[in-house]
């Protein structure tokens, strides 16, 4: 049910504005930083780095631009130090959401995640007020019209370590534990496969549907805006949609 959401969120911003678009860059420049201040500069043995990397340039970020995050994070240059925080509350039609953010002044990524909330019919809560409609897992979604052999594609994520696999509409999901996710994702990779998109984060237990094409319109906006704030860097949440 996970990959559902994910996988209209991954079509969602294929259509995304201008200034979503436009916000790529800084996000995958923080994630950068952020990754080699934990792991040090070097991709090989820095995993959250490597997979990163790969993401920006997927977003077709500049070799020149991620070199230059990463030399700024090892020291080469003056950075902010940017700490993680995560944003709980419901959106229109009682929709679960978490948000992910990455920012240097706590005050003002609050001030606006909340008033994302509170403009388009949503609320933001308090700490837990939503992560137990949540789990901890690697996902990673594979094109299904690219591998067509469903039980190959299993057989492969299964052998590579992952938890459990299923098949939708358009994609693959596999799932795996935490501490697992860099390596059936390595393992994926190194057997020839494209990944659609990837994630090591939350991943909503049961889903919710929304019926009001209001609250679906209000939805949509919301989860758009939150997509433009150079803040924000990820936002789960549980829409089957």
């Amino acid at each position: 049910m996970s990959g559902h959401s994910k996988w209209n969120n991954i079509k969602r911003k294929k259509g995304a504005s201008d200034a979503a678009k436009g916000a790529v860059f800084t996000k995958s420049a923080k994630e950068i930083m952020v990754a080699v201040k934990q792991g040090g500069p070097d991709p090989d043995g820095n995993s959250r780095l490597k997979d990163v990397i790969a993401k920006a340039k997927a977003n077709n970020m500049p070799n020149d631009n991620i070199n230059r995050a990463i030399k700024k994070a090892a020291g080469a240059g003056e950075g902010d130090e940017y700490e993680e925080i995560i944003y709980e509350g419901y959106g229109p039609g009682g929709v679960a959401v978490m948000v992910r953010t990455l920012t240097n002044n706590r005050n003002r990524t609050a001030g606006d995640v909340r008033h994302l909330f509170d403009k388009h019919g949503g609320n933001m809560g308090v700490s837990g007020s939503v992560s137990f409609l949540f789990v901890q897992k690697g996902s990673i979604l594979i094109d299904s019209e690219e591998y067509e052999d469903e039980e190959t594609v299993m057989m492969d994520a299964l052998e590579a370590g992952a938890e459990d696999f299923s098949a939708g509409d358009g994609y693959y999901e596999v799932l795996t534990a935490p501490e697992d996710y860099y390596t059936v994702k390595d393992a994926l990779e190194a057997k020839g496969y494209a990944i659609a998109d990837s994630n090591l984060g939350p991943v909503p237990i049961t889903t919710t549907a929304v019926d009001d094409p209001e609250a679906v319109e209000n939805l949509e906006k919301m989860l758009d805006k939150m997509d433009e704030n150079d803040d924000i860097q990820e936002v789960y949440n549980n829409w089957d949609n």
